[in-house]
């Protein structure tokens, strides 16, 4: 898909309207030659690109010049197991970038010659000056990246605050200088000398007087003529063998051992042993430090310890007199960057080194910046960027071919917020920037914004500071010392009063869904939270009931009992007493708990199958329309009558064999119309999904989707038959009842000039280019967005980011809170990889896949993920490692990206080959795209721990509750075993799976039974015993589940439970029928990285 198309918002002057999120316009699909919206300098890093179809032809893979055509069909049958594409489909590569387009050779391979390659890649046409191919070209090595460039010297001049990111006493060679002259400064509040040390060095802060130089790493010229990306191979597993380690141990043939018939789990055996599905491989298949030079192997718990950028770093002297940083020849400034290479850039072999993943969940890296400024930089939990250290250009984020973004979770429960009540709040007079820790000021009375340089006047009330109650040192003042804060407002942040806390609940209460029990559940969990519900003496309560006629109650103070009226006629839908079906809750409170009482049995012989759920939906929204507030739909089938009226899409017999997945875009614009229209009324729409048929969630998903609502949906929801699904939605609803909210909020992001925000990726309505329109906002959403770099930064040492989102607080306040996040500015590659942060470039691809999916085909955007790894990982090779060594190389932080990407292609949301109910496919997109990014990494990447030997060496000591701290495990059955027991942490589900030979003494002090054939099959609650080994278990689990916001069930798997295909697709690094171990992944990333 294009820039443009991914550009394509509401209000973005493409005069269309009603666009959220990636434009679905035909126009869109298509490549305009020189469009590029809202950017002047180089094209976006756009990881989804489409590109222009051609006829598709037989082959899987390229061996001639690059030529896209349409995605290749998946899976045939009589393949042999690797000709197979990748879990449904080949990952399709774009051709890297080259300096021309000059001929290539065939690759040397003896297969048959390929034919082109799907077209899917992450990566934009550049414009370059040069001619060149139509697309990104991978066989050669990149053009020279010229002289190299010395970064300005940084100002001796006082700065007082934290940070005077604009100054510099060398002029600026960049096209576009963003930043005016530098202002001298007056306060003694701090010695003089540089206002902040230069980011160079592989993200290294050096700090002295004179700074080392920055240069672009010399590009090799290792490769003479590389050819394109190749076929698969076309016999078993490719005969490329990872180098073996300088003992001179050979290794065999990486031809998997086909499965065996007996399902039994292998134990952890001597190095070289054959391991689970991995093929025989070199003594230890670990770390082989000889490969790399980087210093002593490190045992797996150090390696996760040393997180990039935890090192101090080391001083550099420049003697007096010496060269400065512009004289340093280029050799040496080479030779510097080799000697202080960070943790983050250490080579990693990945077809060596074995033992990658983290014992414990992995900490956001840190930004390198200045101690004091790193300090006070915002929760990475809260605001967290894909890149750690921002490009200088575009074109150096181009060949880095990593995604630019931020990912979000803006109104995140915190346990300290600092609140501020002030009549005037500070904000730069130029571009609305709230004042924040990264401002400089220039003196008592000026402050430079950070973000569009303006020199603004400090008030005079900001001179005081009411925390240590002084006067003249705006400096110390609790906006400028946190980077997250809340405002309250004062009256010009209102358009209107702020509007009371309104709560309606549209009710299915047709036959299926009374069958289903959920309605006794909802009732009691609401008289159970009914005084908990936020809001203050104004809360409004009101419902509404469906089948094939629409029920309203009049809940008017004086009468003695609940009034329902029915409205037959749903072709044009009335309320029929306006004025008494709203009601205030306090004054009504005896009434409401009569109907939440009454209402089970109301309709518990109803005979009525039809569900008229649009004629509901357009009722409530006439109800809410003149205040605005929450929606909360309750449905358990698919709509069949009136408006908004759906019909089945699903064939289950093609669920594991289609070639692609059909039916992800919505069948009708009903609903999202209908979203919009509540967005701008106020209104947001919660979706509770209780079914154990089709719903067409694709469809009903845009009530939700567009007007900041949320999903919840239950698969086979019954009160009797899945107790588990029962209980999950019991305290998913306590949450939702109880939990903070926020009303009529919009949100908006800005950034430092010279970059730019140009896609959104969560559940809102693009109000304009950068407001997002939230009619609720609720402290378990995300949001992402990616950005672009529109004019160089190269006079800027750091960049800023700020989210400020402005709502109506349940009590009535207007509030406004702000997070402000500040990165440093990096001009060599090596340092912007130093940087990468793998988890969240890993959320914001996810987001990204999704829209993909709908826009283009899931085909489409499997194959971009590929690519995405596939191209990170050559960028690196080609452009970052001076010397060149044999495998499969990857910098330490970018250690677990090919293991992501192979999770992503094998989650419900991606995976292909495998039977999955097309419901259940869309609430996974769902949740990766509304999820914040903590709790979507879970669901991509679960967590394996071994529960049979819990114990207190290590634990945690939490509220005098001891949480014992298992090391997370690799997820390969090979990790498995018989006499054992392992918990997995799927994010919303959690599996218990039970050795056949587990030991009696777990089954009887945790489970509460004599011997495994005593286990129950549907077991979903850990029994309370008083043993130790009954305490350490819950409490870990427990602990767990206390970490997110929704409530994960959990099912206790024995061999024989109908559960265990399930925990067995989630062990990512196996093979299965129709994808590849992780094994067999990384051989076909190498094969296709060393063309």
């Amino acid at each position: 898909m294009s820039t443009a198309g991914f550009n394509s918002q509401n209000g973005t002057g493409t005069g269309q309207a009603y666009v959220n999120g990636p434009s679905q316009n035909p126009v869109g699909l298509q490549q305009l030659p020189g469009v590029s919206y809202g950017m002047t300098h180089q094209p976006t890093y756009n990881p989804m690109q489409a590109k222009a179809p051609a006829p598709p032809v037989t082959g899987l893979y390229p061996s001639g010049p690059y030529q896209p055509v349409h995605p290749v069909s998946s899976y045939q049958p009589g393949q042999s197991l690797l000709t197979r594409p990748l879990i449904g489909g080949p990952p399709s590569h774009t051709p890297p970038q080259s300096a021309s387009p000059g001929p290539r050779l065939p690759p040397a391979q003896t297969t048959p010659p390929p034919s082109a390659v799907s077209s899917s890649s992450y990566y934009p046409n550049p414009r370059q000056p040069q001619p060149m191919a139509p697309a990104w070209h991978y066989n050669t090595a990149p053009p020279p990246m010229g002289q190299p460039t010395s970064m300005s010297i940084p100002p001796h001049g006082p700065v007082p605050n934290h940070v005077n990111p604009a100054a510099s006493s060398t002029p600026s060679s960049a096209p576009y200088s963003s930043a005016p002259p530098a202002h001298v400064s007056h306060s003694v509040t701090q010695p003089p000398g540089p206002g902040m040390p230069p980011t160079s060095l592989h993200g290294y802060t050096q700090p002295g007087p004179a700074p080392p130089p920055m240069t672009h790493m010399a590009p090799h010229t290792y490769q003479p003529s590389r050819a394109p990306y190749g076929p698969p191979p076309t016999c078993p597993p490719p005969t490329m063998k990872p180098t073996p380690p300088p003992t001179g141990t050979l290794m065999a043939n990486a031809t998997p051992p086909p499965p065996k018939a007996d399902a039994g789990l292998p134990q952890p055996g001597p190095p070289g042993r054959h391991l689970g599905h991995y093929p025989s491989l070199p003594p230890g298949y670990q770390n082989t430090s000889a490969l790399h030079n980087a210093g002593p192997p490190m045992h797996p718990a150090m390696q996760a310890a040393t997180q990039p950028y935890t090192q101090p770093p080391q001083t550099y002297q420049q003697p007096p007199g010496g060269p400065g940083p512009a004289q340093l020849s280029p050799s040496l400034a080479a030779l510097s960057l080799q000697s202080s290479t960070p943790e983050a850039l250490r080579v990693v072999n990945l077809l060596q080194e074995r033992n990658l993943l983290p014992p414990s969940p992995m900490p956001a890296p840190t930004p390198c910046l200045p101690q004091d400024l790193q300090k006070i930089n915002c929760n990475p939990e809260v605001f967290r960027s894909t890149l750690t250290s921002i490009p200088q250009t575009q074109s150096l984020l181009n060949k880095a071919k990593m995604p630019l973004g931020l990912l979000l979770h803006p109104f995140k429960d915190l346990s300290q917020l600092p609140v501020v009540t002030s009549s005037t709040i500070v904000r730069c007079r130029s571009c609305r920037t709230y004042i924040n820790p990264f401002v400089s000021f220039l003196d008592q009375r000026r402050w430079k914004c950070n973000l569009c340089y303006r020199v603004n006047d400090v008030p005079e009330e900001f001179m005081y500071n009411p925390v240590s109650r002084s006067y003249g040192e705006p400096h110390k003042r609790p906006e400028v010392q946190n980077a997250t804060i809340e405002f309250i407002a004062p009256s010009e942040y209102m358009l209107r009063p702020p509007q009371p806390a309104v709560y309606l609940f549209i009710l299915d209460v047709s036959h299926n869904a009374v069958e289903t029990g959920y309605l006794n559940v909802f009732c009691q969990s609401l008289l159970d939270n009914i005084n908990a519900l936020p809001g203050d003496s104004r809360t409004k309560v009101g419902f509404i009931t469906f089948d094939s006629t629409i029920h309203f109650y009049n809940l008017q103070e004086g009468l003695s009992q609940p009034q329902m009226l029915i409205v037959s006629d749903i072709e044009d839908i009335f309320l029929p007493t306006p004025d008494s079906l709203l009601v205030n809750l306090n004054e009504c409170k005896e009434l409401v708990q009569d109907l939440l009482t009454s209402l089970p049995n109301l309709f518990e012989k109803t005979m009525e199958t039809q569900s008229a759920l649009g004629s509901a939906l357009q009722a409530a929204f006439k109800l809410l329309s003149p205040t605005g507030g929450r929606m909360s739909i309750f449905q358990t089938q698919l709509p069949n009558l009136g408006v908004g009226a759906l019909q089945s899409r699903e064939d289950p017999n093609q669920r594991a064999s289609a070639k692609d997945i059909q039916h992800l875009s919505p069948a009708t614009d009903f609903y999202k119309k209908l979203a919009l229209d509540c967005s701008g009324q106020q209104v947001a729409v919660d979706l509770f999904l209780l079914s154990s048929q089709y719903c067409d969630l694709a469809s009903l998903g845009c009530i939700s989707r567009y007007s900041a609502g949320s999903v919840y949906y239950y698969p086979s929801y019954h009160h009797q038959h899945n107790p588990a699904q029962v209980e999950c939605f019991q305290k998913d609803l306590k949450r939702y009842l109880t939990r903070k909210i926020g009303f009529e909020a919009v949100m908006r992001i800005r950034c430092t000039k010279g970059l730019s925000i140009h896609t959104f990726h969560g559940n809102f309505f693009v109000r304009s280019t950068d407001l997002l329109s939230l009619p609720n906002v609720n402290p378990d959403a995300g949001f992402a967005v990616q950005m672009s770099i529109e004019e160089n930064l190269d006079d800027m040492q750091v960049v800023s980011f700020q989210a400020a989102l402005l709502y109506t607080s349940s009590k009535g306040e207007r509030r406004i809170r702000v997070h402000t996040l500040c990165l440093p500015v990096v001009n060599s590659l090596a340092d912007i990889f130093a940087g990468a942060d793998v988890q969240a470039i890993t959320g914001l691809l996810a987001c990204m896949a999704v829209d993909r999916s709908a826009t283009a085909s899931l085909s489409d955007a499997r194959d971009a993920m590929t690519n995405a790894a596939i191209d990170s990982l050559t960028s690196y090779r080609q452009s970052v490692l001076t010397i060149q060594q044999p495998g499969l190389l990857a910098p330490a932080c970018l250690r677990l990206f090919p293991l992501f990407i192979l999770a992503l292609l094998k989650q419900k949301a991606f995976r292909t080959g495998t039977s999955t109910r097309l419901d259940d496919r869309l609430f996974a997109m769902c949740q990766l795209k509304y999820q914040p990014l903590v709790y979507a990494l879970l669901m991509i990447h679960p967590a394996l721990y071994r529960v049979d030997d819990l114990t207190d060496e290590g634990a945690l000591n939490i509220n005098d509750r001891t949480i014992p701290q298992p090391r997370v495990l690799q997820l390969s059955v090979e990790k498995l075993s018989r006499e054992a027991a392992f918990l997995m942490d799927a994010g919303t589900v959690m599996y218990l799976w039970i050795g056949r030979n587990c030991h009696p003494n777990f089954l009887t002090q945790v489970l509460g039974v004599p011997n495994y054939a005593a286990v129950p099959d549907n077991l979903y609650l850990l029994p309370e015993l008083d043993t130790a080994e009954s305490q350490r278990t819950r409490a870990f689990i427990g602990w767990l589940r206390d970490q997110r916001p929704f409530f994960p069930s959990l099912h206790v798997i024995r061999d024989e439970s109908q559960l265990k295909p399930t925990f067995m697709q989630n062990m990512i690094e196996d093979r299965t029928e129709s994808a590849l171990s992780y094994y067999e992944f990384l051989l076909h990333l190498q094969q296709q990285i060393s063309k």
